[in-house]
């Protein structure tokens, strides 16, 4: 019931970004059923309806991506103080938020299910004067255990996921054993950074000239103020005024975090998957995705490979990209924009990566056909519009949970007096410079991908 009652009173936007799982899961449970409904009718190929089965993982594993990274930005089951305290902690929130994500999956898949058997004319007539006969297997009877083992594989991945990706962790994080130097050459534990301002009130209290009690004859031991002391006055009295009065606007940015490790590991498993991708390509002319289930089960490989080595990979660009961005002398505009990207790389680089991979493969499905305009069934229609259409989404979602772990930071600069116009142009920089690294990359892993296939 809290589950249902969190996403009846969610706002439009995030109930329509729930629609989209709906129907991705809807597109997604068609084709499984499409690939049950050619098994049935044609048992003497068992192997193509083998590797229709495995092409369908393509928009199985994109739709539960897109389910991952809807469940992650919706703000009803994100963890608060106040649920806390009438008991709604990260576990059952974490348990909600699955919840949910399988009632948006399988509302899809039952929708998937009626399609299908209206189809076949299970229910009423046989539309469309019976053109989806020949892949339906309407002269069969439909095994109904089999269809619901498929249909329920997209709820209990997509759920599975939100519950492991969503799942409570120690906030604690290990403390550093790092030693800064602090005020006067003392060592310890530096909590934040001084600024110019508390040093030189520190150094003139210091070394201020003696007054009435070096006249007086009092040692010089005892006119002198320790640092902790000078320290603890400063902190507590002075330097509130000093930072109200003169803001220190890169303070308020994001800290620059460790680079991904991944862009190695990328590299080489995108060398790999188009090493394989060349290897299928040396039949001639190009394997088809049903005849020749060998050459195509290993143009599925090479791809798979391929997507993973850009999603390992994209981390690792995107904030090369904000490093760049940060070099020879930078302003106000590049440092927002370049820290920005380096603090969101992660959380971009991945979706951008998927992005890339699946542009990749269209472009090199298309050279499998011969002829200026080749022509697609209506699952291969089906499985591209969901593949793309979720990656897309997915995208967009991830750049939505950016700006919302943006928004502190945002809220933190617009006090500073940052005009809201540079952080639209910092915005803007941040992905054109994206485009200009992501846009040829997916151009030239296409046409390697493509090449020997063309051939």
């Amino acid at each position: 019931m809290l589950a249902l009652r969190l996403t009846r009173a969610a706002r439009p936007a995030v109930q329509l970004r729930r629609l989209l799982v709906a129907a991705a899961s809807g597109g997604t449970g068609f084709l499984l059923l499409g690939t049950l409904g050619y098994a049935l009718g044609h048992p003497q190929t068992p192997g193509a309806a083998v590797l229709r089965l495995a092409w369908c993982l393509v928009p199985l594993a994109a739709t539960v991506y897109f389910a991952l990274a809807v469940a992650r930005t919706d703000p009803g089951t994100r963890p608060r103080q106040n649920l806390s305290a009438v008991g709604l902690g990260p576990a059952r929130l974490m348990a909600v938020s699955a919840l949910t994500t399988a009632l948006s999956t399988a509302l899809g898949s039952m929708l998937a299910l009626l399609v299908f058997l209206h189809l076949r004319g299970d229910l009423t007539g046989m539309p469309f004067d019976g053109a989806a006969a020949q892949f339906l297997a309407v002269d069969q009877p439909l095994p109904v255990p089999a269809a619901l083992t498929l249909l329920g594989l997209v709820p209990v991945f997509a759920s599975t996921a939100v519950a492991v990706a969503l799942r409570p962790r120690d906030p604690r994080r290990p403390a550093r054993t790092t030693r800064a130097s602090g005020r006067s050459g003392a060592h310890g534990h530096a909590a934040q950074r001084e600024t110019s301002g508390v040093r030189g009130r520190l150094g003139a209290r210091l070394f201020a000239p003696a007054g009435p009690r070096a006249a007086a004859g009092e040692p010089e031991s005892a006119r002198q103020t320790p640092p902790e002391a000078a320290h603890a006055g400063v902190t507590d009295s002075e330097a509130p005024e000093q930072d109200a009065a003169e803001p220190d606007i890169p303070a308020a940015l994001p800290p620059p975090r460790e680079a991904p490790v991944g862009l190695p590991w990328g590299v080489a498993t995108v060398a790999a998957g188009l090493a394989v991708q060349a290897y299928a390509g040396r039949t001639t002319p190009a394997p088809d995705l049903t005849d020749l289930p060998v050459e195509a089960f290993t143009v599925l490989v090479g791809w798979v490979l391929t997507a993973l080595g850009l999603v390992l990979a994209s981390p690792g660009l995107t904030h090369l990209c904000g490093r760049v961005l940060q070099s020879v002398r930078p302003g106000a505009l590049r440092l927002l924009a370049g820290r920005g990207l380096m603090a969101e790389a992660t959380r971009i680089g991945r979706p951008l990566g998927v992005v890339c991979a699946v542009a990749s493969a269209a472009y090199a499905l298309t050279a499998l056909y011969n002829g200026p305009e080749p022509s697609f069934g209506p699952l291969t229609t089906l499985g591209a519009l969901v593949v793309t259409g979720s990656t897309v989404a997915t995208l967009l979602t991830a750049a939505t949970e950016a700006r919302q772990c943006r928004a502190d930071t945002v809220a933190a600069l617009l006090r500073l007096g940052a005009p809201a116009a540079m952080l639209r142009s910092a915005a803007a920089l941040r992905a054109a410079a994206l485009l200009a690294v992501f846009g040829p990359l997916t151009l030239a892993i296409a046409d390697l991908a493509a090449l020997p296939m063309a051939h």
